[in-house]
C-alpha cells in the first residue's frame, strides 16, 4: 500500500535520528528539528551522532534497527535496496516533490540515492572532492596550482618547510577516494567495466602521481581525514593547499577557525572541464523500523525544502544539498563564495558504484592503497589486488 506523507494522526510523536559528529553533519539537523517543532509541535525529533569513520564504515542496517532517521552515504543504497533496512521514499513522498529535488540536484547528488527503482534518501547535503587553500599563504606556495604538475612543483618547493606546505588526507578510505578522483580527472572513471578497476596505464599514472605527492606532502597526510586536514590548515600556518578533499563550507565561514580557508575545483587532469572529483555528500533516510513513517517523511521533506536549506540548515552549519542554496547570493556571501566556486566541480563529479558488496570492497581497497603508499611495493601487483577485490565483490547487473 502506498503511504502518503502527512497522513494519519500526528499526536505526540517522537522520532530519533543518527547523524555524524561535525557541525556540518549534526548541528544543522538539531536546528532543523527545533525549527520543525515550531510548525509541528506534536512531533519531537532528537539527534545523536557517530564519528566520521563510522559514517563511512558502520553498518547502517544496525542503526536502522534503533533509529527512525539515519544520515547515510550513497554507496550504501545497494545494500538498502536488497536488505529492506530503509523505507523507499517514493512510497512516502509525492512524485512532484521528488521531481523538484531531482531537477534541483547538485550534480548527481539526488540520483546517487536512487537504486533498484526507488529513492532511498534525500540529498540534504551535497559534497565532492575539491581543492582547499589559504589565500594568505598562496604567495609562499608560489600561487594557486591549476594542474597536477603545478601541485607537484608546489609540494616539492615547500617539502621540509614548517609553513605553507601541500597536504592531502590519505587515511585508507581517502587514499582510494583520491585514486578514483585522479583517474576520473584524467578521463577514465574507475569501475566502469566488470573486468577491472581501471586500465593498467591509468592505474600506474594515478598511483605514480599519488606516490609523488605522498613523498612531498605534509607528514600528517596519511593520518588525517578531510575535516582534520582542514583543522590543521585553519588553526596553523603549516598547510597552504590541499588538492583533493571533500569540501566543508564551514571552514570558509569567518570565525569558524582561526584562519579562513577558500575552496576551488580540483587540479586539472585533461582539458579545462576535467577537474571534477569523486562525489560525496550525505542523505537523509528513514529506517524500516520507524513506527511513524508519515511523520518522518514530513520532517525529511521539511529539511530538504529549499527554504529550509537556504536558511536554518545553512546558518546552523549545514552544507545544503538543494541547488537553490548553492546559488543563493546570501549563502555565498556568508561562506566566502564556497558554493559558487565549487559548484562546477560537483556538477562534473564522478559517482562511485553503489551495488551490494561495494562497501566492503571499498574498505579493503583503501587499506591496500594506503599500505602501498606507506610501505612501498609494486604498482602492478597492487592494481591486480584491487581488480581481484572488485571482481569478487561485483554481481551481474551492478549499478
Amino acid at each position: 500500500m502506498r503511504r502518503e506523507a502527512g497522513a494519519g494522526s500526528m499526536a505526540e510523536i517522537e522520532l530519533h535520528g543518527m547523524s555524524w559528529d561535525h557541525p556540518r553533519g549534526h548541528d544543522c539537523m538539531v536546528a532543523t528539528a527545533a525549527a520543525y517543532a515550531a510548525i509541528a509541535p506534536a512531533v519531537r525529533v532528537t539527534w545523536e551522532t557517530r564519528s566520521l569513520q563510522d559514517f563511512a564504515d558502520f553498518p547502517i542496517e544496525k542503526l536502522a534497527e534503533t533509529y527512525d532517521l539515519v544520515i547515510v552515504d550513497h554507496p550504501f543504497v545497494g545494500f538498502a535496496a536488497t536488505s529492506g533496512c530503509l523505507l523507499p521514499l517514493d512510497d512516502l513522498l509525492d512524485a512532484g516533490f521528488l521531481a523538484d529535488q531531482a531537477a534541483n540536484s547538485v550534480g548527481f547528488s539526488h540520483r546517487s540515492y536512487h537504486y533498484g527503482g526507488h529513492q532511498w534518501a534525500l540529498a540534504t547535503d551535497a559534497a565532492g572532492h575539491v581543492a582547499a587553500y589559504r589565500p594568505d599563504l598562496l604567495e609562499e606556495l608560489g600561487g594557486l596550482p591549476r594542474t597536477w604538475d603545478d601541485v607537484l612543483r608546489a609540494a616539492e618547493r615547500r617539502a621540509g618547510s614548517a609553513r605553507a606546505r601541500v597536504g592531502i588526507p590519505l587515511i585508507p578510505v581517502d587514499s582510494l577516494m583520491s585514486f578514483c578522483s585522479i583517474c576520473a580527472g584524467f578521463g577514465e572513471p574507475p569501475f566502469a567495466t566488470p573486468e577491472r578497476v581501471v586500465s593498467r596505464a591509468m592505474g600506474r599514472q594515478a598511483l605514480g602521481l599519488l606516490r609523488a605527492l605522498f613523498e612531498r606532502a605534509h607528514p600528517e597526510s596519511p593520518r588525517r581525514t578531510p575535516p582534520r586536514m582542514l583543522d590543521l590548515m585553519g588553526e596553523t600556518d603549516e598547510l597552504a593547499y590541499a588538492p583533493l578533499l571533500f569540501g566543508y563550507a564551514n571552514y570558509a565561514r569567518p570565525g569558524f577557525r582561526a584562519n579562513l580557508i577558500a575552496f576551488t575545483g580540483p587540479p586539472i587532469g585533461v582539458g579545462e572541464e576535467s577537474g571534477g572529483g569523486i562525489l560525496g555528500g550525505a542523505g537523509l533516510a528513514i529506517s524500516h523500523a520507524c513506527r511513524h513513517p508519515a511523520a518522518a517523511a514530513a520532517y525529511a521533506r521539511f529539511v530538504a525544502d529549499p527554504a529550509t536549506q537556504r536558511t536554518v540548515y545553512f546558518t546552523s552549519g549545514g552544507q545544503p544539498g538543494h541547488r537553490a542554496a548553492w546559488t543563493d547570493p546570501v549563502v555565498n556571501a556568508a561562506s566566502s563564495n564556497f558554493f559558487a566556486d565549487t559548484l562546477g566541480a560537483l556538477d562534473r563529479a564522478y559517482v562511485r558504484p553503489r551495488y551490494l558488496g561495494f562497501m566492503a570492497a571499498q574498505e579493503r581497497a583503501g587499506e591496500e592503497i594506503h599500505r602501498w603508499l606507506c610501505d612501498g611495493g609494486d604498482a602492478d601487483a597492487l592494481l591486480e589486488r584491487l581488480d581481484d577485490l572488485y571482481r569478487a565483490s561485483a554481481p551481474a547487473g551492478k549499478e
